[in-house]
C-alpha cells in the first residue's frame, strides 16, 4: 500500500487516461451525435418508415442506445454484451480513479520529507529561470491541451469534457510542482512543493476556464489560451517567491 501511495499521482493519471479512452468507446458506440436518427436509419435500413420519426434514446452508465421506429419497433444500437464489457470496464476505472484521487488528496497533507536548504544557490538565477523557462513549458504545455480539449469533447462528449477538467487540472498541477521542485523558491520541502504547484495548477485552470467562458467560447479552450496561462503562471509565481521568506543571499 506503501508503494501505491508513493505513486498516487500515477494512479490518478492512469485512470484519467483509461477513463477517457472509455468515454471515447462509448461515444464512438452510440448514433453519432451530430444526427442521431440518420445513424439509426443507416444501421437499419429495413425499419425506416416513410413517415414516422426516428425516437433515439441514449445512456451512460450502463451505455446504451436504442433506435425506435415506432409501432414497437425498437432496435438495440449497442448490444447487449458490448453493454456489459463497458459497464464493467466503466466500474473498474472509476474505483481506480476514486483510489487516485484519494490518495493523492493524501498526499497534500502527508510527510513533508527533507528540507531543501538555499546554501550556496543563487536564488535571483533561479527565480528567473521559472518566470521564463517555466512559464515557456506552460506555454507549451497548455497549446497541446487546446487540441485535446477539442478531441476529447468531440469524440467523448459531456463524460469526456468532464474528465477533460479533471485530467487537466490534474496535468497542470503536476507540471507546476515538478517546476517548483527544479526552479521553486528555497528553502523548501517536497510537500511544499507540491502544495504550491496544484494551488498553482487549479489557478491557471480557473483563469482559463473563466476568460474562455467570459468570451463566450465555452466548451472548447482557444490557442490564445497558451500566452494567457504563461502569464499568469508567471504571476502567480513571482507572488509566491515574494511571500517566501528570503534567506541571506536571497
Amino acid at each position: 500500500m506503501h508503494w501505491v501511495r508513493q505513486r498516487a499521482g500515477l494512479v490518478f493519471g492512469a485512470g484519467l487516461v483509461l477513463g477517457l479512452a472509455w468515454a471515447i468507446a462509448v461515444s464512438t458506440s452510440m448514433p453519432s451525435w451530430f444526427d442521431p436518427s440518420e445513424a439509426c436509419g443507416k444501421r437499419f435500413p429495413g425499419h425506416i418508415t416513410p413517415d414516422g420519426p426516428i425516437d433515439v434514446r441514449t445512456g451512460w452508465l450502463p451505455p446504451q442506445a436504442v433506435c425506435d421506429f415506432g409501432a414497437g419497433d425498437v432496435q438495440r444500437y449497442i448490444s447487449t454484451t458490448r453493454s456489459t464489457v463497458l459497464s464493467v470496464l466503466g466500474v473498474l476505472i472509476l474505483v481506480l480513479l476514486v483510489t487516485g484521487l484519494v490518495l493523492s488528496v493524501k498526499r497534500l497533507s502527508g510527510e513533508p520529507g527533507p528540507n531543501r536548504p538555499a546554501e550556496g544557490v543563487d536564488l535571483r538565477r533561479r527565480k528567473r529561470n521559472q518566470l521564463t523557462f517555466g512559464a515557456l513549458d506552460v506555454l507549451g504545455a497548455v497549446a497541446v491541451l487546446v487540441f485535446f480539449n477539442a478531441v476529447a469533447i468531440v469524440l467523448g462528449e459531456i463524460v469526456g469534457g468532464i474528465l477533460f477538467v479533471v485530467a487537466t487540472i490534474a496535468g497542470l498541477g503536476a507540471l507546476c510542482t515538478a517546476l517548483d521542485r527544479h526552479m521553486g523558491p528555497l528553502p523548501t520541502t517536497a510537500l511544499d512543493s507540491r502544495r504550491r504547484g496544484t494551488a498553482t495548477g487549479a489557478i491557471l485552470f480557473g483563469v482559463i476556464f473563466t476568460a474562455t467562458a467570459v468570451t463566450g467560447q465555452l466548451p472548447f479552450f482557444r490557442l490564445w489560451a497558451a500566452p494567457l496561462a504563461a502569464v499568469t503562471y508567471a504571476v502567480v509565481v513571482h507572488l509566491q517567491w515574494s511571500r517566501h521568506p528570503k534567506p541571506v543571499n536571497a
